[in-house]
């Protein structure tokens, strides 16, 4: 038996994993959720899993959860970031799932390390962020983090069984977003509602739109530079539509190990939980006769930006990753709300890349320092 945190269980990762959960009583149990504020849905997990704590993101929202709160489970409910780390160093939880959204993820990320808790990992702007303190703190911890995004599980999946010296190259693949094939001139009509509707995964708002700017892939680099540590130079981005391949890993004999499957985050999440054993989701194969090819294409940095941003961000190192995340995220959150259009992304993230100094091997507070700064220059850029 497992005992499991899930630090964002309302969200698209959160309530794919507890479908794990339920799946599969005999091997796990939940000791500790987290959500921001759908209170509804929460309320549903704490009286199905019936976890000892839960943290909700104001106290507002913990004042209406324990209103919420009539069957028998009674957790002791925390809120905000102090909630968020004390789920993710529950004293009897073993592992804990990150599937945060943003730069909320950090600091539950490291207490979690410094409980020596295991970590399944979606949110990937913690490495973004903070790659290298998180993983000099995991190796002096002795934690594992295991990777949950579909594209690091596949990389993962594929080198277990092979030695590191023969590694070469990573081939990220990505299916390109609802925007592949539309021309650049017409981006400046894009709208919410386009930029929502993938063509292949179902994901949250934020995701959903990083993954149409092809920033999803971009922060995928980032982590898979710290997850793996590779260069920036050993990672190749393809344009993989059919979502069928979630990665591959190319070693120095020419030889290529891809991982393939249907898109269902199911298969990455329980993989994490469990590994080496593979669990029986009951998920079908995919439909290959079906298929009949399985296309690769270079990404166009030119329509999409995102790609060059990261790249050059892993290169240069220090800050600027941090920036970039926050950056980003501020912008996302404008188009959202419908105060720049979806070129405008793209403007904020460059512009406030260039008017940073970078500082190079910055502790925490000089990466929390530089996230704090770059929000509030995206704010002003967009306000401008």
């Amino acid at each position: 038996m497992k005992f499991l945190s899930v630090l964002g269980s309302t969200g698209s990762i959160g309530t794919s994993a507890l479908d794990v959960v339920r799946m599969h009583p005999d091997r796990f149990r939940i000791k500790a959720l987290t959500a921001a504020n759908n209170i509804p849905l929460l309320v549903r997990q704490i009286e199905e899993f019936e976890p000892e704590m839960v943290a909700v993101f104001d106290k507002a929202r913990a004042l209406e959860l324990t209103k919420s709160l009539t069957g028998r489970c009674k957790p002791e409910i925390q809120y905000g970031e102090i909630g968020y780390v004390s789920a993710a160093a529950w004293e009897t939880s073993a592992m804990v799932l990150l599937a945060m959204v943003g730069a909320a993820g950090l600091k539950p990320a490291l207490a979690a390390i410094e409980a020596k808790k295991q970590i399944a990992l979606a949110n990937k702007e913690t490495l973004v962020m903070a790659g290298e303190i998180v993983m000099e703190k995991a190796r002096e911890n002795g934690v594992d983090i295991l990777p949950v995004d579909s594209e690091h599980s596949a990389i993962f999946q594929c080198l277990a069984g092979n030695r590191a010296k023969d590694f070469k190259r990573i081939f990220l693949t990505a299916s390109g977003g609802p925007f592949r094939k539309r021309p650049f001139e017409d981006f400046g009509t894009i709208s919410i509602e386009d930029a929502l509707n993938h063509p292949t995964w179902n994901m949250g708002h934020k995701i959903t739109i990083d993954s149409a700017t092809l920033m999803n892939k971009g922060l995928e680099v980032v982590e898979a530079v710290h997850l793996f540590g590779v260069s920036q130079d050993e990672i190749e981005v393809l344009v993989h539509p059919q979502s069928v391949v979630h990665s591959m890993v190319g070693f120095n004999d020419g030889a290529v190990i891809a991982q393939m499957g249907v898109p269902d985050m199911k298969e990455a999440i329980a993989y994490a939980l469990s590994q080496p054993a593979r669990l029986n989701l009951n998920t079908d194969f995919p439909d290959f006769s079906g298929i009949r090819s399985l296309t690769f294409d270079p990404p166009d940095v030119d329509k999409f930006p995102s790609l060059t941003f990261a790249f050059e961000a892993c290169k240069q190192g220090g800050t600027l990753p941090a920036v970039m995340n926050a950056a980003n995220e501020v912008a996302v959150q404008a188009f959202l709300e419908k105060r720049i259009g979806f070129i405008g992304i793209f403007k904020i993230i460059s512009s406030t890349m260039g008017l940073h100094t970078r500082i190079d091997n910055p502790d925490l507070s000089g990466i929390i320092e530089a996230d704090n700064w770059a929000r509030e220059k995206a704010k002003s850029l967009i306000k401008k």
